[in-house]
């Protein structure tokens, strides 16, 4: 009986690693991505999320077969972007950042883009990208405040996690959960099973 293949998490995202657990998923090695993550000029959301998950994996795809891991395995990676429009919001990495975020986010829609990549041994790329819809509800100074100082904004695109004190924040989502935190399940368990990773 045919052995499955070993499976690289492009990230080291307690998040996305919680994720893939959830759908009976244990990666056999976890190599963060470190790439430049500036949008193109001109480049829109998605494409600019399918991209840098490419390219993360492939990143970590080289990196995996210079240590002698990566010969035979697969590499799964994603990247998530928030717009506003066209608008693409940064990851937020200061408190002015997160706060501006906010406030733009404030009683108006906006989209997150989850693009995942799977690379297989030779190097062939299977790739799907989630477009999910939220719509935060009109944030006070207060609110925004609070969620301020509980941290949870920091190095979180748009400058916020869907999975914490935020999610009281939402009045209306439309797309996949899962794919705002980090990884969308549905999508991911298809392309596994297609590049021939057995799940339950």
């Amino acid at each position: 009986m045919a052995t499955r293949p070993d499976l690289i998490l492009a990230s080291a995202s307690p998040r996305r690693l919680a994720l893939l657990n959830q759908i009976g998923v244990e990666p056999d090695h976890l190599i963060p991505a470190d790439v430049d993550e500036t949008p193109l000029k001109g480049e829109i959301p998605r494409k600019l999320a399918a991209r840098l998950a490419h390219t993360k994996g492939l990143t970590v795809q080289h990196k995996a077969r210079q240590t002698g891991i990566g010969d035979n395995a697969l590499v799964l990676s994603g990247d998530t972007v928030v717009a506003v429009g066209r608008r693409i919001l940064p990851k937020a990495e200061m408190l002015d950042d997160a706060a501006h975020s906010l406030r733009l986010l404030s009683g108006r829609s906006h989209r997150v883009f989850t693009s995942i990549c799977l690379l297989n041994p030779a190097g062939n790329a299977r790739r799907r990208v989630v477009e999910t819809r939220i719509r935060f509800k009109r944030l006070s100074n207060s609110e925004i405040d609070a969620y301020l100082a509980s941290g949870e904004w920091h190095g979180k695109a748009g400058g916020y996690a869907i999975q914490g004190a935020a999610e009281g924040l939402i009045a209306w989502i439309s797309g996949s959960h899962s794919g705002v935190v980090g990884l969308p399940l549905f999508e991911t368990r298809a392309l596994l099973k297609s590049a021939g990773f057995a799940i339950g």
